[in-house]
């Protein structure tokens, strides 16, 4: 009788012991999701780019090296809509060296070449932005807006953007870009008219 009772306490406080540590386990991980949701909602950051718990792109190098372009794009983008031309400046020599280093082995033939002619023209207008005043370097963020779009058409991208359109710049001619938030933020004309525009159509 008494061995029976020594067992039962003992499987007793075995019970206890596996149930707390289960308890505090299942707090651990509720805990670490909630920091991990907490992390994805934060701000806008290359995190919106599509990268797995190991800072790789989920859909391999293509992609990656579109949305390395993609994430330079909209610092470039959101340092106009600052009116900052020093950091518009800088995100443009970025750009360049992305276009420099962007690999399209991994397209068909008809697409490398019309990858190869759009880098080309793209790199071509992000070179003149790192080296021209504010106004100059929205005249050819125009163009390599344009390029962008292209470019996307044809790589893809993990990033959900919004294309947007403004239609009092380049004298009412219009001009489009891209953005990763819905609110139009102009960068043609920055502070003056920060909302001016429309969203086109959304991509991804």
């Amino acid at each position: 009788m008494k061995r029976t009772k020594v067992s039962t306490g003992i499987l007793a406080i075995a019970l206890v012991t596996l149930t707390a540590t289960s308890c505090k386990d299942a707090k651990k991980e509720h805990d670490n999701g909630d920091g991990h949701h907490s992390d994805m909602e934060g701000g806008e950051g290359h995190d919106e780019a599509g990268m797995d718990s190991n800072g790789m792109m989920d859909s391999g190098q293509k992609t990656s090296k579109s949305d390395m372009l993609v994430a330079n794009y909209l610092d470039l983008k959101n340092a106009l809509v600052a009116d900052d031309e020093n950091a518009a400046a800088k995100a443009g020599g970025i750009m360049v060296s992305d276009f420099n280093n962007f690999d399209t082995a991994s397209f068909g033939s008809d697409e490398q070449q019309e990858l190869k002619d759009i880098i080309e023209d793209a790199k071509e207008h992000a070179e003149h932005i790192s080296e021209s005043p504010i106004g100059h370097q929205r005249e050819h963020f125009d163009v390599l807006s344009k390029d962008m779009i292209d470019l996307i058409a044809i790589t893809g991208t993990e990033e959900k953007l919004y294309q947007d359109f403004c239609p009092m710049y380049n004298d009412n001619k219009g001009a489009q870009w891209l953005s990763a938030t819905k609110e139009i933020k102009n960068p043609y004309y920055g502070a003056k008219m920060m909302s001016c525009g429309s969203v086109q159509k959304e991509i991804n």
